[in-house]
């Protein structure tokens, strides 16, 4: 508990740091016009989805995200959460803790939870529980995703109808011409291990975590997905898979990254999402 204190304090003092030096982040249009957060909700309004592709280790910008949940749902106060933190496999848990079934503290203990998620992802759990909000575990179970790493998706045949509950329907496609999946194996190259084998891996996430919001899309309700930045940077990923499905679905996609100066959007974070948030890229990190 202390070192949570003192940790949301070097926060605090970050953020103040900041401002007094200038803005502490800065949202752009993906054309390079500096917008503020009120603008960045105005472009929310009438969407189907907005997705709010993190840093995970980035306080700050998850401070941003729940900002964005707040304007969210003082718009829409039956939006739906979701997120990629927490596996499928803890629905049961999410479902339990916000409908006073067990304990917060019975929930972090039964939970799956992200080493940082008492500094980083409480305060947005917190805050949809309070307003009874409904909140989705989307990612697949990390022990599946290592299967299909090691042994590619045809090593998910074999599994029990209760695991595949947790998965995305199968057969997955995988598009491996997506510049997101090239990019990757090019940086895998000389690595050890099967590159098409690690992102079929990753298709698997992000397939899955798609699939996961297909239901309240279909029951017409707005979606608020949490997930790493390259699982929805430049519309791929949870996206491609999301637009298959509903081809007309529309979405806001805010991408997060990190720049030494804020003044202006680096060419090449350009276009990896209609809304890009620029941090500082001494902003404080939990790990």
């Amino acid at each position: 508990m202390r070192n949570c204190f003192l940790a949301i304090l070097l926060v605090l003092g970050s953020i103040g740091t900041l401002r007094a030096q200038g803005e502490a982040y800065q949202f752009f249009t993906s054309k390079g016009k500096k917008i503020n957060l009120s603008q960045v909700l105005k472009e929310a309004r009438g969407t189907d989805a907005v997705f709010f592709g993190e840093l995970h280790n980035n306080s700050l910008g998850h401070w941003l995200q729940l900002q964005v949940l707040k304007g969210l749902h003082s718009e829409n106060p039956d939006l739906v959460v979701g997120s990629e933190i927490f596996e499928r496999e803890d629905q049961l848990n999410l479902d339990e803790w916000f409908s006073g079934q067990i304990t917060e503290s019975s929930f972090e203990a039964e939970a799956k939870l992200w080493k940082n998620y008492a500094m980083d992802y409480r305060p947005v759990l917190r805050f949809a529980k309070e307003k009874g909000l409904k909140f989705i575990a989307t990612n697949v179970p990390r022990k599946y995703a290592s299967l299909v790493s090691k042994s590619g998706l045809g090593g998910l045949d074999s599994l029990s109808s209760q695991a595949k509950s947790y998965i995305a329907m199968l057969p997955v496609e995988v598009d491996m011409s997506l510049p997101g999946y090239v990019a990757m194996k090019d940086m895998m190259h000389g690595a050890p291990g099967n590159p098409e084998f690690m992102i079929q891996a990753q298709a698997l996430k992000d397939a899955t975590m798609a699939e996961s919001l297909y239901e309240p899309l279909r029951a017409g309700k707005q979606i608020y997905h949490i997930n790493g930045a390259y699982h929805s940077k430049d519309g791929e990923g949870i996206l491609w898979y999301l637009k298959r499905e509903f081809p007309k679905v529309k979405i806001l996609n805010i991408h997060t990254v990190t720049q030494d100066q804020l003044d202006k959007l680096d060419d090449e974070n350009a276009k990896s999402g209609e809304i890009i948030l620029v941090l500082p890229s001494d902003s404080h990190t939990t790990y």
